[in-house]
């Protein structure tokens, strides 16, 4: 999946709240995925992968299969960081493999060497707990539909990943979206340029 290079330097420019609110309030992932230490922030289309908890071959699988620029977004069904699922050799995988970014449903290792590689990754925090890789298990998938939290993320979904969080917009509402989040720049420079010329957040936004 491919989104154009200049949509993915306005998403960024953006953010991800304002991508939010503009999207109609939806699309944001759960606020427990955190940004690991030293990531730069990303834009991309999202290769789904889907593991069993507690067994990263699945992801291993999706560094070689998902394409140059594409952030892989993990589900894995933890709600915590049980396991440590992605750390400094994998970075360098994906890093090699040209991918984006990482949003991962688990947990992660090595984070002083993942500092200094500086690879977009945001998951559940560290753990140092391993994982194993069972290819008896035929639980995982690539390429389908996955859910975090109570947003459902498919194939090429537009992923932005920033200090605030994470966001997913749906592909054929990017466009949109994108429209609708420079109306809202406009509209909130022009509200803090008032309030810096002695108006009140009272009057703007009429909370008498």
């Amino acid at each position: 999946m491919t989104i154009d290079h200049n949509v993915l330097v306005d998403a960024l420019a953006v953010g991800t709240a304002t991508l939010h609110e503009a999207a109609g309030r939806t699309g944001d992932l759960p606020p427990t995925l955190r940004r690991v230490a030293g990531s730069r922030s990303v834009a991309g289309p999202a290769f789904t992968v889907l593991c069993p908890p507690g067994d990263n071959l699945w992801i291993h699988r999706a560094i070689y299969s998902a394409a140059p620029g594409d952030v892989l977004v993990v589900g894995t069904g933890d709600e915590t960081a049980r396991w440590g699922y992605w750390g400094e050799i994998m970075t360098i995988a994906a890093q090699q493999a040209g991918l984006a970014g990482l949003v991962l449903e688990g947990g992660t290792r090595d984070h002083d060497a993942l500092a200094e590689l500086s690879w977009p990754t945001w998951s559940l925090g560290p753990c140092i707990r391993g994982t194993v890789k069972d290819k008896t298990r035929g639980q995982g998938r690539l390429g389908e539909p996955i859910q975090l939290g109570d947003v459902t993320i498919h194939p090429g979904d537009l992923i932005v990943a920033d200090t605030d969080g994470a966001v997913a917009i749906a592909q054929h509402a990017v466009h949109e979206v994108i429209r609708r989040s420079h109306e809202r720049v406009t509209k909130e420079r022009d509200a803090m340029n008032q309030l810096r010329h002695g108006g009140t957040t009272l009057d703007l936004y009429d909370l008498y």
